[in-house]
């Protein structure tokens, strides 16, 4: 069985990463990666994929974990995890890009497999679909930053809330840009 995984949020200053595994049966037409489709074809397309893949894993790594082990070790915890929730035998695992973080023989990397691979293409729709819905609900419980429009990427918006109001909890508080700011808990 093969595995498209893909993940979202590696570049943020906020929240966790998140990785998604995905089975498919099918080709589902249209599939590209994430960030070149708009909010509502995302949405329609995770619906497709959720219909039609034979399996579907997703996976976390919280902020709190990047911050302690380093975002490499975050994004493997959180692809084993996803690989471990889609309950199948997995032989093969597509993994987007050119580093192998999962650390298996079994992953082979395809740099653009988030545009060129349905498996990954689904993956990436996938994750990135949970990790903004996720951010979305966090920016109810932290409103000064936006989290809704940026999902915790280094926006003006977001350097802007930062200066004005400090990181929150869910900030990477090891990541450059917030090194050496104050924490409002």
């Amino acid at each position: 069985m093969i595995a498209g995984v893909d993940e979202v949020g590696r570049g943020c200053l906020a929240g966790p990463v998140c990785v998604a595994a995905v089975v498919l049966n099918n080709t589902i037409s249209g599939l590209k990666d994430s960030k070149k489709l708009n909010p509502l074809k995302r949405q329609a397309f995770a619906r497709q994929i959720k219909y039609h893949a034979q399996a579907i894993g997703i996976g976390w790594a919280p902020h709190s974990y990047i911050d302690q082990f380093g975002l490499t070790a975050a994004l493997a915890y959180a692809a084993k995890k996803a690989l471990i929730a889609t309950r199948q035998p997995i032989e093969t695992v597509l993994l987007d890009g050119n580093h192998n973080y999962i650390g298996e023989a079994r992953v082979k990397t395809i740099i653009n497999g988030d545009d060129l691979v349905p498996s990954i293409s689904a993956a990436s729709i996938i994750a990135k679909v949970a990790r903004d819905a996720y951010m979305a609900r966090m920016s109810r419980l932290y409103p000064v930053y936006g989290f809704e429009r940026h999902v915790g990427y280094g926006t003006v918006i977001h350097k802007a809330a930062l200066l004005a109001h400090g990181p929150c909890p869910l900030h990477r508080m090891s990541f450059m840009p917030l090194q050496g700011i104050r924490r409002v808990d």
